[in-house]
């Protein structure tokens, strides 16, 4: 069972779920890439009776910094939930160290929805939640990021 589906209240339902976007894969994935290409390059060129182990270190050191990457994204992305009910907002992270966050809906000001270029091709942006007396951390690369905010101040 889900932390959301554990946590609703009698009578609140969920009005959007989303997670964080895909996206958060690329460091890792670039880091794979380029350990990758530089190694097939690195045997390519060398004589493969002398391969120098200098030259092919980073390159290791590079691709389990990238597959430590792309584990802890995949850990990071598996474990977080953000969602809309009908009564609040909730976002939840972590799974032996968990962090969450709720706001009632009625206590919530403004949605602020940060996007770049990339993000508006791919779908995916910042939100931050304003609400009376505080706010909401930056909830960063969510997915599906305006329907979030249609979602909240829709009501």
């Amino acid at each position: 069972m889900s932390y959301l589906q554990h946590i609703l209240q009698p009578g609140e339902t969920v009005k959007f779920a989303t997670r964080l976007h895909w996206s958060v894969y690329w460091p890792g994935l670039l880091a794979v890439a380029l350990a990758g290409l530089g190694g097939i390059v690195a045997l390519a060129t060398i004589d493969m009776d002398r391969i120098n182990p200098v030259l092919l270190a980073p390159l290791g050191l590079l691709f389990a910094w990238g597959a430590f990457s792309l584990v802890a994204a995949w850990i990071h992305r598996w474990t977080t939930e953000i969602a809309v009910t009908n009564r609040r907002i909730i976002f939840k992270h972590g799974f032996f160290r968990r962090h969450t966050i709720e706001m009632y809906m009625d206590k919530v000001e403004s949605v602020d929805v940060d996007q770049s270029v990339a993000g508006r091709l791919f779908g995916y942006g910042d939100i931050l939640v304003r609400g009376t007396g505080a706010s909401l951390e930056p909830l960063r690369r969510i997915a599906q990021p305006i329907e979030f905010r249609n979602h909240v101040t829709a009501g």
